[in-house]
């Protein structure tokens, strides 16, 4: 799947990743490969990542939106620490 995380500012992160786990504003939950199409507000908290390597990253977000359809994942965040 291509994820990216997209800040007001720059660009955060953008790869191939197994799993997305984001912190949505009615509880968290995870994308896996073939997803149904979903978009979603978020609240502040972790995203995790991993990609398909194998590691894990974490990005630290104060609210955003993710959109996820055929396997393209895209996440506006209002702002990020990595």
């Amino acid at each position: 799947m291509l994820l990216e995380i997209i800040a007001p500012d720059q660009k955060l992160y953008s790869g191939e990743v197994d799993l997305v786990q984001v912190p949505g504003s009615k509880g968290s939950f995870e994308i896996l490969r073939n997803h149904a199409p979903i978009i979603s507000t978020l609240d502040a908290g972790r995203i995790k990542i991993v990609d398909q390597k194998g590691s894990t990253l974490f990005f630290q977000v104060d609210g955003g939106v993710i959109e996820a359809k055929n396997n393209k994942i895209i996440v506006l965040a209002e702002t990020s620490n990595k």
